[in-house]
């Protein structure tokens, strides 16, 4: 078989990426939201924030020993989970909004993998230079200089790695405890492992994987496509005035050349190794650095600016014609923009009134259903109820029991002599109602009986209920 009649390999080698260093506008915004969002991650838990007694101070809890997740003066217990899955639609239909307003930007500014890689890139710099540095470092074969480097530059990922599965495990308990039991050695394995699998995903991800994480292992590169259109605000390269392309030469002007001068600025700067000229590509993350850079050469070269920059779809004929485009706004308020507002709003204004409104006790009833009811000595029938009582407040309360039903019943608790029972602060008590229907009376006889159980607060006009069936006889 001759070497044309070999097939192309399925998978092509890793060319690894050294992007250059550039200044600009949008590198600025991306220091900024590394900055934020990193300080936000690894300070949070060292927060603190006083509920008072019995209760853990730390300002961002999440309590899987008690089934609670606290965030600052708010507390969520499991039956309130719902809160946690409308911050999650929310956080889809703010994906959606600004995949729809323009583009991957959230995968260009915020997106873990880039800010964690944006940080290794820049420790990468400090320790082995700039772009040219590094190519030359990597292409060089193995000395003392070159040991020393890597061996620097990696011991200072690890140290990252380190600390970001440190912070992870502070969420889930109370963070000075476990840094002490952390350093002592007395922490629980699970703390210890579940940091040593962060540190190695951060390090291999941030290090070495990179783009290739966005590329092959991310799914949202093959799903935002649907969330765009030709009204989207992409970064893309104007080719009809770029274009030819030539190298700029001293003292020559040729008028059929454009503006690009190939200077390869923009593909040295691209995290992802991509050039914008080619148009858009799957594996652009629209983090906007090749259009500071090409901005830069713009201004040595005394060009105007912009030959790389946002522009919509929709806009291309009207540049190509040299007609000023629709601004900015125009594209971002649109009525797809302004339905994921509005979705995003009114679940946003929904929690914060459930939020408000949700009651401080609650009760869950289970009726015994072995056996559905007991026949005492008088010929009385007897249904037995697991009550579990919530309390809320940070206070012990008395809870009263009541029950309203069309029939006459009588109520017991289990180890009591009053339907008054003292439920701790900030817990859940379970307790065993007994539910009696006297002998002759029609819930006694009757197979199915429905019922309302009415739990009060006894220091404050607070109440809930809860409706359950009582089981007779049927007769």
């Amino acid at each position: 078989m001759s070497s044309s009649d070999t097939p192309p390999a399925l998978y092509a080698a890793h060319e690894p990426v050294f992007p250059r260093r550039v200044s600009g506008t949008f590198r600025t915004l991306k220091w900024v939201i590394m900055a934020v969002t990193l300080g936000i991650y690894y300070i949070t838990p060292l927060l603190r924030w006083d509920r008072g007694p019995n209760l853990p101070d730390q300002a961002v809890l999440v309590d899987l020993a008690n089934r609670r997740f606290f965030f600052f003066m708010i507390e969520i217990w499991p039956d309130e989970f719902y809160f946690v899955a409308g911050l999650l639609i929310m956080a889809g239909l703010g994906l959606f909004l600004f995949t729809s307003a323009a583009g991957r930007v959230w995968c260009g500014y915020a997106c873990p993998q880039t800010v964690w890689t944006d940080l290794y890139i820049l420790v990468e710099r400090w320790v082995e230079g700039d772009r040219n540095a590094r190519v030359r470092l990597w292409n060089a074969k193995w000395d003392f200089r070159k040991f020393r480097l890597r061996m620097t530059k990696w011991t200072l990922w690890l140290l990252i790695g380190l600390a970001t599965g440190g912070a992870w495990v502070f969420y889930f308990t109370d963070a000075p405890t476990l840094a002490r039991d952390l350093v002592t050695g007395q922490a629980h394995p699970i703390a210890y492992t579940t940091m040593a699998v962060l540190t190695f995903t951060t390090f291999f991800f941030g290090g070495f994987a990179r783009e290739q994480i966005c590329i092959y292992a991310c799914p949202w590169p093959r799903i935002q496509a649907a969330m765009m259109d030709e009204d989207t605000l992409v970064v893309a390269y104007r080719e009809w005035r770029g274009e030819p392309r030539g190298k700029l030469k001293k003292g020559e002007v040729d008028p059929g050349q454009g503006d690009c001068i190939d200077c390869m600025a923009c593909v040295n700067v691209c995290p992802v190794g991509i050039d914008i000229r080619e148009g858009q590509q799957l594996e652009c993350i629209t983090c906007a650095l090749c259009i500071d850079a090409c901005d830069e050469v713009m201004d040595r070269i005394g060009k105007p600016r912009g030959l790389i920059g946002y522009m919509a779809l929709k806009d291309e004929t009207a540049e190509r014609a040299g007609r000023e485009p629709k601004s900015v706004w125009k594209h971002i308020l649109r009525p797809r923009t302004i339905l994921y507002t509005s979705l995003w709003s009114l679940i946003g204004v929904a929690m914060v009134v459930a939020l408000f409104v949700r009651s401080p006790i609650d009760v869950n009833v289970t009726p015994e259903r072995n056996p559905l009811f007991v026949t005492m000595s008088d010929g009385a029938i007897r249904n037995s109820y697991e009550l579990r009582l919530r309390n809320k407040h940070g206070e012990d309360r008395p809870f009263r029991i009541s029950v309203t039903a069309d029939a006459r019943f009588r109520l017991a608790l289990e180890g009591g002599e009053s339907l008054e029972v003292m439920v701790p602060a900030d817990s859940t008590l379970t307790q065993r109602l007994y539910v009696t229907a006297p002998a002759g009376t029609s819930a006694a006889k009757t197979e199915r009986t429905d019922i309302r159980l009415w739990i009060a607060d006894g220091k404050s006009t607070d109440r809930v209920n809860v409706d359950t069936v009582f089981n007779g006889k049927g007769e």
